[in-house]
């Protein structure tokens, strides 16, 4: 494996996805010196290839946190978070951008689109700068708006969305590139009860179809009960967490 980098199988469909195998061994993080605040307490936790799982507790859990290191955003002071047996708290921060740019997807709660650009444009971005050719890029931004319900409206500006057409917009921008990893933050936080139900099946819907691992951040119960299991966190420590067997493709 040159440089870190996790390469997707060859002559593979690029909807036709293995996803990703997360552990964590004693990940601890902990932030500042003088007055040192731990977020993470020596977390052990194994989320299986293809599940799809919550992560709940109250706020200053550790919520944020975790999903920070999961995505290489962040490195634990101790500890290990491994990809598929690599880990990220080891490589350097260009060998982490990498991964990040290939096998994981992050959908934000606050949608994080540029406004200057469409639809299309905001979810072709990352094949652009992945050096995907425009023309190639640009189809496959269609493709993918088309697969979250936006086929009709991908040459917009974000100003012209509703807040849930936002979302599918992070959301295919997220997945365009057939990442392993999906991981979403508050993913419904910002809208309303039954637009936060329609983002939740989208969601549901790609890691069906694709077998992505997907990892999401709530508050809400109905998200989770549409999960395969729930990882509750306390106070930096993982207080229950599911038992799930690998997901086969559905």
């Amino acid at each position: 494996m040159s440089g870190g980098r996790i390469s997707r199988q060859k002559g593979r469909h690029p909807w036709d996805i293995i996803g990703s195998m997360i552990e964590l061994r004693r990940a601890t993080r902990v932030y500042g010196a003088a007055r040192a605040v731990t977020a993470l307490d020596g977390v052990d936790l194994t989320i299986p290839a293809g599940a799809m799982l919550a992560v709940m507790g109250p706020s200053g859990s550790g919520k944020s946190t975790l999903l920070n290191l999961l995505a290489g955003l962040d490195r634990p002071t101790s500890g290990q978070v491994l990809l598929d047996g690599v880990d990220l708290a080891a490589l350097d921060e260009e060998a982490r951008t990498r991964v990040r740019r290939d096998r994981i997807g992050i959908v934000f709660q606050f949608f994080n689109l540029l406004p200057s650009l469409s639809a299309a444009e905001n979810v072709g971005l990352p094949l652009l700068l992945a050096g995907v050719p425009r023309a190639r890029a640009e189809s496959r931004a269609r493709e993918t708006l088309a697969r979250v319900g936006l086929a009709l409206r991908d040459d917009h500006l974000p100003d012209a969305l509703s807040g849930g057409e936002k979302q599918r917009v992070a959301i295919a921008r997220a997945v365009v590139t057939a990442p392993s990893l999906l991981l979403a933050d508050e993913p419904t936080g910002n809208l309303d009860s039954a637009t936060g139900e329609e983002i939740l099946a989208v969601i549901r819907k790609i890691h069906v179809e694709t077998g992505t691992t997907v990892v999401v951040v709530t508050h809400d119960d109905r998200i989770a009960a549409h999960c395969d299991g729930v990882i509750r966190l306390r106070d930096g420590r993982v207080e229950a967490a599911p038992v799930v067997a690998a997901a086969s493709r559905r």
